[in-house]
């Protein structure tokens, strides 16, 4: 089968795939190109709640396919940081449920994502330093947001390998599972994130990127919503909440 991404939508959380198994599921050029409007499309369907991304068989992504960009090193960063861009930017709660390697632009794709849960025996790796090349600004700032200067600095210096105990420690990981339980909690931490209020998740997403000039926005979608009344009223009444606003405002 040719290197692709796969997705599908099942209880409004959408899975995307990174499908290159022959390759560890390096990304191509192709598939480079193809994220974003599939990220587009995923964002405008009102079904989709929660976006997962994850690699094919036991592995994440082992970075870019070299072979498939040896024409121009620009053209296939700006391809990476497109997507990169695209995936960070997508409006709801991402989650990169992580298997095996998560190299070079595989972690670069996992960074943009808002949480990691990964499983033991994961290997995380930013690796430029392998070949010369220099990390985007984006990625590097979104790195240094998640694990500190100090952190980055060893992935990007270094281009080592850390293991999940690592990860977790220095916080590019959020959730580290036994094998063979990876996939049972990534699904049951997103039932959670679509039960609960998409309002409070849209606003939370826009001020931890970093967002300063949306407050009296969100205070009017608030106001408008009826899901605060709505939220107190199942507390008190000891039942789920039934949250009603939409991206649409």
């Amino acid at each position: 089968m040719e290197p692709e991404l796969l997705h599908g939508v099942t209880d409004a959380v959408a899975t995307v795939v990174l499908h290159h198994p022959a390759k560890r599921n390096a990304m191509t050029a192709a598939m480079w190109r193809a994220l974003p409007p599939l990220l587009e499309k995923l964002a405008a369907d009102p079904g989709v709640r929660v976006l997962v991304l994850t690699g094919a068989g036991g592995t994440f992504c082992a970075g870019a396919d070299i072979s498939t960009l040896q024409g121009s090193p620009d053209e296939a960063q700006t391809l990476a940081v497109r997507a990169e861009e695209a995936l960070a930017a997508f409006p709801g709660p991402t989650v990169a449920a992580v298997k095996g390697h998560c190299v070079g632009g595989g972690a670069q794709l996992a960074a943009a994502c808002d949480l990691r849960f990964a499983e033991e025996g994961a290997l995380f790796g930013v690796t430029p330093a392998r070949l010369g090349i220099v990390y985007p600004s984006s990625a590097t700032r979104r790195l240094v947001s998640l694990v500190g200067p100090a952190t980055a600095k060893y992935l990007l210096f270094s281009a080592e390998l850390i293991d999940t105990e690592r990860a977790l420690r220095t916080g590019l990981v959020d959730e580290v599972l036994p094998a063979g339980e990876l996939d049972g909690r990534v699904e049951e931490f997103t039932r959670v994130l679509v039960s609960r209020s998409r309002l409070t998740q849209a606003a939370a997403k826009e001020f931890a990127d970093g967002r300063t000039d949306r407050d009296a926005y969100w205070s009017a979608q608030a106001r408008g919503s009826g899901d605060t009344a709505e939220g107190v009223a199942a507390f008190l009444e000891r039942r789920e909440p039934r949250f009603t606003w939409t991206t649409s405002g």
